[in-house]
């Protein structure tokens, strides 16, 4: 997957991380780390380029909209019963010396994370029944629920690797979980399955993945769950804001899909699916680039306030940055995407993706924001945040949906996206007392609009255009001097003789 010799701070033993985490080298690190996960991220994409299609077009887009509707209800309950225990259990193992307070963190968090997991579980078969979905749906929700637990269990220890900055190997796991998801969907679809073996493949994938993880993380820390109530309610005490605010996130991204499989035609809920499906995957791209850095931040934000400041004030640019330059590739490789998944060219999603192609830009924004609001503690303001944000979902998507559609509907998304990104962003800076570079949010969209015009003029194929636009953005910010020196040093490190 890389060139020349494995970066250091990617594959070292559970020891030496906590002075790699104090040390200079921690930044380089966390962004070597950022771009080995993206490299794994790419990867996969290229997979689920495999998957993706076969499933969409094995179903039809009815069938795949009840589909990515079961697979929604799933996460957000998921996301409702998580209790912000990964990652507060990042932030308290990056700053954990100790090694009996390490395992009984992680005990207490692992007992805690299998019981709302399958009160989670519960839940949504609960809501597939009572949302009149049948019994084949209300059968694969229970299916994807069990899944569920054991990918919600893997990523908890997985953060343990995370905490040591072992990128190397949470990539890993990451796209072995994506090879047998894959593998496992093209073995049904030639068996011409129908979409309940498709909602059980999270079983089998999930337990791959949390046996690599265990034997990855296992004499480093305890891994024997931990059932005391009395432990649990300080814990939940601590993190009970925090939780809602993760929870009310989950929702929030979700709940579009989830609505339009209740008031939509199941066609839109389609067309809108498949869509959501990329940005399902896209989403993903801030926690796996900046989230690398999380650790940091939340050792510096109270050992060394200045370069708490300087590290967020970077986040915020590249994420700027980097959510542009997606965004407009997404924009103009939409109708290449779509006919690569649906099958067919001019499908209705095609313009639903283009119009959430513009969320990136905010999701980007505020996950740069989010972590440095956790670091600091402002559980409150970030919950305020997601607040605001599963309103605005709701209420657009309830209002847009039944004259609009599926378009309506990624309105709303983005809308929603945007008042997440405005509000952490002002709490950060208000609230938080840090700044921000705000004065390069529209200076960058400008140079964003300018290359999504050069991509354009081009004129052929979406796939060519997608690249010359986003050759055309990068070109822009080094000549106006803004290209980002750690992504410029990153590359130097990986030219031989340099």
């Amino acid at each position: 997957m890389s060139s020349g010799p494995i970066p250091p701070g990617v594959f070292e033993t559970a020891g030496p991380a906590p002075d790699l985490i104090d040390s200079d080298e921690a930044g380089g690190a966390a962004l070597r780390g950022g771009a080995l996960r993206t490299v794994g991220f790419a990867a996969g994409l290229m997979l689920s380029l495999v998957s993706a299609p076969l499933v969409i077009r094995h179903l039809g887009d009815a069938e795949f909209g009840r589909y990515s509707a079961v697979l929604a209800v799933v996460a957000i309950v998921g996301g409702l019963t998580e209790g912000g225990v990964n990652t507060v259990a990042l932030r308290e193992l990056a700053v954990a010396r100790d090694r009996d307070q390490r395992d009984r963190l992680m005990g207490d968090l692992l007992g805690l994370r299998l019981v709302l997991t399958a009160t989670g579980v519960i839940l949504a078969v609960g809501f597939a029944v009572i949302a009149g979905y049948g019994p084949s749906l209300v059968a694969g929700t229970a299916l994807a629920g069990l899944g569920l637990i054991g990918a919600l269990a893997q990523s908890l220890l997985a953060s343990v690797l995370q905490s040591q900055l072992r990128f190397g190997w949470a990539t890993i796991i990451d796209l072995l979980r994506q090879i047998v998801t894959t593998g496992l969907i093209v073995v049904l679809v030639i068996g011409d399955a129908g979409v309940v073996p498709f909602l059980a493949v999270s079983i089998p994938a999930g337990l791959a993945s949390l046996a690599v993880t265990i034997v990855l993380i296992r004499g480093s820390i305890s891994l024997r769950p931990a059932f005391h109530p009395n432990r649990w309610l300080p814990l939940l005490r601590d993190t009970a804001v925090f939780a809602v605010a993760v929870a009310v996130n989950t929702l929030y991204f979700r709940i579009t899909l989830v609505l339009m499989s209740v008031v939509a035609a199941a066609v839109e809920t389609g067309y809108f699916a498949v869509s959501f499906r990329v940005m399902e995957v896209l989403v993903n791209l801030p926690a796996i680039l900046l989230g690398a850095a999380f650790p940091i931040i939340s050792r510096t934000v109270w050992t060394d306030r200045p370069r708490f400041e300087q590290t967020t004030a970077r986040m915020f640019t590249l994420a700027l940055m980097l959510g542009t330059l997606i965004s407009v590739a997404l924009v103009l490789g939409a109708p290449f995407a779509i006919e690569v998944l649906a099958g067919s060219q001019g499908h209705p999603s095609t313009a639903v993706l283009q119009i959430q192609a513009a969320g990136i830009i905010a999701t980007f924004l505020a996950s740069a924001t989010g972590y440095p609001l956790l670091s600091l503690h402002r559980n409150k303001e970030t919950l305020a945040a997601n607040l605001v944000c599963l309103a605005t979902a709701i209420a657009l998507t309830l209002a847009l949906t039944p004259t609009w559609g599926a378009k309506g509907a990624a309105v709303s998304a983005v809308s929603a996206e945007f008042f997440l990104a405005a509000v952490t962003t002002f709490a950060l800076v208000r609230r938080g007392g840090v700044r921000v570079p705000l004065i390069e949010v529209p200076i960058v969209l400008l140079a964003g609009l300018a290359a999504l015009g050069v991509g354009l003029a081009v004129g052929i194929h979406p796939a060519v255009q997608a690249a010359v636009g986003s050759l055309a953005f990068l070109l822009i910010l080094q000549l106006t001097g803004r290209f980002p020196a750690e992504v410029r040093e990153l590359l130097a490190r990986r030219v031989p003789g340099r």
